[in-house]
């Protein structure tokens, strides 16, 4: 974005919103911390000041990005062109209706900036089941729903029963669960649509049930999944009928790296900065497994990891070398 347009924007900005800023690196908001500058950063912490966001950026025939948790993404070197927007602490919430003397279910508005494992853990505290199978995935509550966050046979939507957010046009808008075409680690919501606040319906159950089904939840995860280096969660999603980290496995990729990036030894679809690794590298490493699985069982993996921002700059040159496993398939 051109410098006389950006700080055009930026005074547009604060004018409605209290949190805007310039040139801001984006490694430090995800999990995978890789990532370049946004052009403007924006953190709005009401609809108010969101729907404003929304309103001028639109004006501006700019792009927009919503930045959530920050998992499960993998934000180019040279950055993201445009606005991001990082929902604020008025978006941390949970909100808990009256319970019903017969206990049949709770109700439950959520705010999507808040983490998914808060709000998991408050409600096996509380009692109710329905996202157990959800502790220990990172990110967002709205960035969960994007995704359709599921695991050990469990999905979001199961539970949400309404989202509320902010249309294209600044509006703020009301959907239900049978409007959003929830599909396997997707969620099909209206073009530029921003999730602010999520409705969930939990059923009750005994909590010390509950604990012993989240804490065996935390026990696979921590046995089965890679800890210590930044990563975005699993890369591919599973094809039909298979399991991408096994396909992956079998065709010889644990240890394979390609600069500062390396396909985990413990579990294969996941992909690990260990230290300073570039997106570039990530991508190239993503592309050979791809080619690779195919090579070996015909199969194409699907990324589940989202490409976000700005992958034209420095395209031209050879890419960054790809290696196998010092220990070999």
């Amino acid at each position: 974005m051109q410098a006389e347009r950006k700080n055009r924007l930026l005074r547009l900005l604060s004018d409605h919103v209290c949190q805007v800023r310039r040139d801001v690196i984006l490694a430090r908001y995800t999990s995978f911390r890789i990532g370049g500058p946004a052009d403007i950063f924006v953190e709005p912490h009401s609809l108010a000041e969101l729907q404003a966001v929304v309103g001028l950026v639109r004006a501006e025939g700019l792009p927009l990005f919503v930045l959530g948790g920050g998992s499960n993404l993998l934000i180019s070197d040279a950055g993201i062109r445009g606005v991001v927007v990082k929902l604020g602490k008025g978006f941390n919430y949970s909100r808990w209706s009256e319970s019903g003397a017969d206990r049949i279910a709770r109700r439950v508005r959520v705010g999507a900036g808040r983490s998914l494992g808060r709000f998991v853990r408050e409600a096996v505290a509380k009692g109710y089941a329905g996202v157990t199978f959800a502790e220990g995935i990172p990110g967002s509550v709205g960035g969960g729903l994007l995704m359709n966050a599921g695991a050990f046979g469990g999905e979001l939507s199961q539970v949400v029963e309404m989202i509320r957010g902010v249309d294209r046009a600044a509006r703020v808008v009301c959907l239900s669960a049978r409007q959003l075409g929830f599909g396997y680690r997707r969620t099909a919501l209206p073009p530029d649509f921003i999730v602010a606040e999520i409705g969930f319906r939990l059923s009750p159950q005994e909590p010390a049930r509950l604990g012993t089904v989240m804490r065996r939840a935390q026990t696979r995860r921590r046995t089965s999944q890679p800890h210590g280096s930044p990563n975005a969660g699993s890369v591919f999603k599973n094809p039909p009928g298979a399991y991408a980290g096994r396909l992956i496995e079998l065709a010889g990729l644990k240890g394979a790296r390609c600069g500062k990036a390396q396909v985990s030894e413990q579990h294969a679809n996941f992909i690990l900065n260990t230290g300073g690794a570039r997106a570039a590298e990530v991508k190239r490493l993503m592309e050979h497994v791809q080619r690779t699985v195919w090579a070996a069982h015909q199969v194409w993996l699907e990324p589940e990891l989202r490409l976000v921002g700005d992958w034209e700059q420095g395209r031209g040159g050879p890419g960054p070398a790809v290696h196998a496993s010092e220990k070999g398939p």
